[in-house]
């Protein structure tokens, strides 16, 4: 009699604690952070996770989302291209998460991609990248190339920019950096640029000695006005521009323009040598206006309140972290418009999504691509490690996915349509 009314007592308490549980999870809605914590990437993806989780905070202190709290779900992928598809397998059949925010490298968001689209999940990317690609199951909130690399470039050839003839090419060895370097180098043709005159490298992530490399532009540079454009990505950014001090490869003489550098990743890195080489984004911590001094001071708060190494003694904005916040706000606003997480109601709902962007313009989710329309920013290093913009656009540019400078492209739609175009 004790021992079945113990059991009955038990199978009570039982139900009773896994209806709270689910009680809870109805309170709440799961979202996925994916970034490389470890690893080669975890110098530049870290504070893109600790940027989502601001921003969730954020949005659960203002009443949540349609009344519901978010519930953060944070994997470590650890720079390990085929755990990041598992890791997303995870967030989505294990974890339920509505939503993931993650991925920098495009080997990454290659890996992601398969899983999202077969699962029907939703992907937010916030960085920069080569394009070639729309997935209904993905928001890029980063560039396209003709956000970024294209004028960047432009910019190089002009008057102001140094009028640059000769171009080294130098980036990671994976696929963001090998299709940039081949839209630019059809770019580079279109302006009579000849092959002589552009040197093309590529090492691999964690890469550490760039003598010979620095060398060999020293070398080419002696041939006309040279330019360096670098889609070096992650730690080894660091020894790459220690060898061009140590080198005295200064600004003036040949201009490193970088597209995956920004303030984190100068952040271990002496400036003073590197005054004046380039980086081009679409948003720069320098930036002036009333909305990015009040997200800067946000973070900076956030950043000392949860003891963030090194952001809670130098706290750093950059413009993936931009586009991770503006992400997970446009996500807020086309949940609470579609008044459901279902992901293809929250997709319908995204187009046409706007937000007053820190950049200081109030940036829109295009219609049909799935890409925001962003201003694009050249910055010059500065000594602190910040940069002083030099060139900008007048307004947010629509992004292009697929380039006119890779043949074929003109036949492709501007619009994703189920599995992504590829």
């Amino acid at each position: 009699m004790n021992r079945r009314h113990h059991i009955k007592t038990l199978t009570a308490a039982m139900a009773l604690g896994l209806g709270f549980a689910s009680a809870h999870a109805a309170d709440t809605i799961k979202v996925g952070i994916l970034h490389s914590l470890s690893g080669t990437m975890a110098i530049s993806e870290t504070a893109l996770k600790d940027m989502a989780l601001m921003t969730i905070d954020e949005i659960n202190k203002k009443g949540g989302v349609m009344g519901k709290k978010l519930e953060p779900v944070v994997v470590d992928p650890a720079s390990n291209w085929p755990l990041f598809a598992e890791k997303t397998k995870q967030l989505l059949g294990q974890d339920k998460v509505a939503v993931i925010f993650g991925c920098w490298t495009s080997v990454s968001r290659k890996s992601v991609l398969p899983v999202v689209e077969e699962m029907n999940g939703l992907l937010f990317y916030p960085v920069q990248y080569e394009g070639e690609e729309l997935s209904k199951n993905v928001f890029y909130t980063g560039a396209a190339p003709n956000q970024q690399a294209i004028p960047a470039v432009e910019y190089l050839m002009s008057k102001d920019g140094g009028s640059a003839k000769r171009f080294v090419l130098l980036g990671t060895d994976y696929v963001y950096p090998r299709t940039t370097n081949k839209i630019l180098r059809s770019f580079l043709h279109s302006k009579g640029i000849k092959d002589a005159d552009i040197m093309e490298t590529y090492t691999p992530f964690g890469h550490s000695d760039y003598q010979t490399i620095v060398a060999d532009i020293k070398k080419f540079s002696q041939g006309g006005k040279t330019a360096v454009i670098s889609t070096i990505n992650g730690d080894s950014n660091v020894p790459f521009y220690k060898e061009l001090g140590n080198a005295g490869l200064k600004a003036k003489d040949v201009p490193v323009m970088a597209f995956s550098v920004g303030e984190e990743e100068l952040r271990g890195v002496d400036t003073k040598p590197l005054v004046g080489h380039l980086a081009a984004w679409n948003y720069f911590m320098s930036v002036k206006n009333p909305t990015n001094a009040a997200w800067i001071k946000e973070w900076s708060a956030y950043a000392k309140d949860k003891k963030l190494p090194g952001q809670s003694t130098k706290p750093l904005t950059n413009d993936p972290m931009e586009a991770t916040y503006i992400g997970i706000h446009m996500w807020k606003q086309a949940v609470e418009k579609a008044k459901s997480t279902d992901t293809d109601k929250v997709i319908a709902a995204m187009a046409g999504q706007t937000f007053a962007a820190p950049d200081g313009f109030t940036v829109k989710m295009d219609e049909k691509n799935h890409h925001l329309h962003k201003p694009v920013l050249v910055g010059e290093i500065r000594a602190d490690g910040q940069f002083n913009v030099v060139w900008k656009t007048k307004g947010p540019v629509k992004a292009q996915p697929w380039s006119p400078f890779i043949e074929g492209n003109d036949k492709k739609k501007d619009e994703p349509n189920g599995k992504s175009a590829q």
